[in-house]
């Protein structure tokens, strides 16, 4: 029977090689593989197996893990590539990998020599006996082992990089080159310092580090300026702060002091979100400390050029900013006009760039001292008042029509609720800052609170108003003015006063008038809080004498009421529905 096996047809063209036959330069299988040194000499990398193993301490040093117990690791026997292989010898081939469903792949194949022969693979190493490690010795991937030579490296490296950044802060001295001699000022000179208080009022607001005093009489304010409101907010450091020495947020006229007699005496940026609570109207003294301060940072920034006289400024010398360079200027302050800066002991040197930029001023207040201030332009975050401040400003805009008819429905809503626990806080004056709790009843216009005075602990007043009338009368307080205690009750039978009227009284009239009707006057949504979790809309109505805003809820009910003072300020009472305890055995007998 003839084989249908059909004989095979031998591939002709380039890129194809005969089926038969050894191929081209591939060692032949059938030659006996070659003896003797290698032609190409011995491979400086692999081991001599006929050398003697060196004994003694090993000449790299210790391994900074331990030495291995049990002996080096065996040597893979080395593979030569096709470059290095000797003529004639056959190229290995790479193992295939097992297909699915048949048998697993075999050792490898072996790299040089006759025939298919396999080697016994080399035997596994035991693993090394356990050994404890030296002290201080890390075994986890994270840091890393650090010791020897590693650690010096670190070390020299750490010190380059200190060195580094002292010559850098040295670099940037602000002292003036002496290198030129002092000059009147050219035209563009006098052109640029016109201009910085108006850059400065285009720039709205800059970090700011103002320094007065030497030695242990060192103060130091460190903040931000905010011009366009304006508004300064500074942490008030050093070991000549004082009784000063805490946060301080203040508008022109009106100062808040939050002090804090236990801060370290080392000054730092205040936070950006200020604590609530505890802020306190501060004394501002014509002769004191922080009203020239004040003054000097708020008189920074007008919203037109000032130029010095022809013979008022001189030009002093160049000096290295973080900004860049800048011209080192000597020119009074400016004295004319709202807002100016206060009165000087000397003239002032001004650190002005190419593009009119205050990035330093030195100048001598009197009844102050030396003052430097230095002004960081690239720290400048949106500042947020205290609430005895106004709070944040917001977007103002007029009341939507759902908004009005909350506004009107107020004191059907407040009746409704018949009363609610109220908490105070009013900071009237430098000595009078009150805090307290107490009971609003609107279903019998009443209100009985306990004052404390936060710069007179240990002193309580009680407040009551009813028909229309306020009385008071002083008790002993606790001595912990944070959280002032409820009034006692009943209300004591004697001792009453009238009130005097202040921003207080007229808070808590208002509070009481609301349930009969809104004050007349225009109102506006001035932005949105949250209170306890609750979204409010702020709602200003401009009643004739003082401005009142509402806190509301959605369903309209006043979460906080809030009345500017003569004195500038805010003062707030805070609302929460709830029963309120009759109020018998208060009156007005003194």
């Amino acid at each position: 029977m003839e084989s249908s096996a059909r004989p095979r047809r031998k591939p002709t063209g380039s890129g194809h090689r005969p089926l038969t036959g050894p191929r081209p330069n591939e060692p032949d299988s059938n030659k006996p593989e070659p003896t003797g040194p290698d032609p190409n000499g011995p491979d400086p990398n692999e081991p001599d197996p006929n050398k003697p193993e060196p004994t003694g301490p090993d000449p790299n040093g210790p391994d900074p893990v331990g030495d291995d117990p049990v002996g080096p690791e065996p040597v893979e026997p080395r593979r030569p590539d096709a470059a290095t292989a000797p003529p004639g010898a056959r190229r290995p081939r790479p193992q295939k990998a097992a297909r699915e469903g048949g048998r697993p792949p075999g050792p490898p194949e072996p790299a040089w020599g006759v025939g298919r022969r396999r080697r016994a693979p080399a035997a596994i190493p035991a693993p090394p006996a356990h050994r404890p490690l030296p002290d201080g010795t890390q075994t986890g991937q994270f840091p890393r082992v650090v010791t020897g030579r590693r650690r010096t490296v670190l070390g020299a490296l750490a010190a380059v990089a200190t060195t580094s950044a002292a010559a850098l802060v040295v670099g940037l001295s602000w002292a003036p080159d002496r290198s030129e001699p002092h000059r009147a000022l050219t035209a563009e000179e006098r052109t640029r310092l016109a201009a910085v208080r108006v850059t400065n009022y285009r720039d709205l607001r800059a970090g700011v580090h103002v320094t007065t005093g030497t030695g242990a009489g060192r103060t130091e304010l460190i903040g931000w300026v905010d011009w366009s409101r304006p508004l300064v907010y500074l942490d008030i450091g050093g070991p000549g702060a004082g009784a000063e020495r805490g946060l301080l947020q203040a508008t022109p006229g009106v100062a808040l002091l939050r002090p804090d007699p236990a801060a370290v005496p080392t000054p730092a940026s205040p936070p950006l979100v200020p604590p609530t609570g505890g802020w306190r109207r501060a004394a501002l003294p014509a002769d004191g400390r922080l009203t020239p301060l004040l003054d000097l940072l708020f008189g920074l920034a007008a919203d037109r050029p000032d130029p010095p006289a022809p013979d008022a400024a001189r030009w002093t010398g160049r000096a290295d900013a973080a900004a860049g360079p800048v011209d080192v200027l000597d020119a009074p302050l400016p004295t004319a006009g709202p807002g100016a800066p206060p009165g000087t002991a000397g003239p002032a040197r001004w650190w002005v760039d190419r593009d009119a930029r205050l990035h330093r001023l030195e100048v001598r207040l009197a009844g102050v001292g030396p003052v430097a201030v230095q002004v960081n332009r690239t720290d400048r975050p949106t500042l947020r008042p205290v609430e005895a401040l106004g709070g944040r400003p917001g977007t103002p805009r007029a009341l939507t029509p759902t908004e009005r008819r909350r506004l009107e429905a107020l004191p059907a809503r407040l009746r409704a609720a018949a009363g609610a626990r109220a908490t105070l806080a009013a900071p009237l004056a430098p000595a009078r800052n009150l805090t307290g709790t107490g009971w609003i009843s609107w279903s019998r216009r009443s209100a009985y609170l306990a004052l404390t005075d936060l710069d007179a602990p240990g002193r309580q007043t009680l407040l009551r108003h009813d028909g229309g009338r306020a009385t008071q009368v002083q008790v002993p307080g606790p001595v912990e003015v944070a959280t002032p205690g409820e009034p006692p009750l009943p209300a004591p039978a004697r001792g009453w006063a009238p009130a005097p009227s202040d921003g207080l009284t007229a808070l808590v009239d208002t509070a009481l008038r609301t349930a009969v009707a809104v004050p007349a006057g225009s109102a506006q949504r001035i932005r949105g809080e949250r209170l306890g979790g609750t979204a409010l809309d702020v709602v200003e109505v401009a009643a004739p004498g003082a401005a009142v805003r509402y806190w509301l809820d959605r369903a309209g009910f006043p979460h906080r009421l809030e009345l500017r003072t003569s004195a500038g300020t805010w003062a707030q009472l805070d609302l929460v529905p709830g029963p309120v305890p009759r109020l018998a055995g208060a009156t007005a007998r003194r």
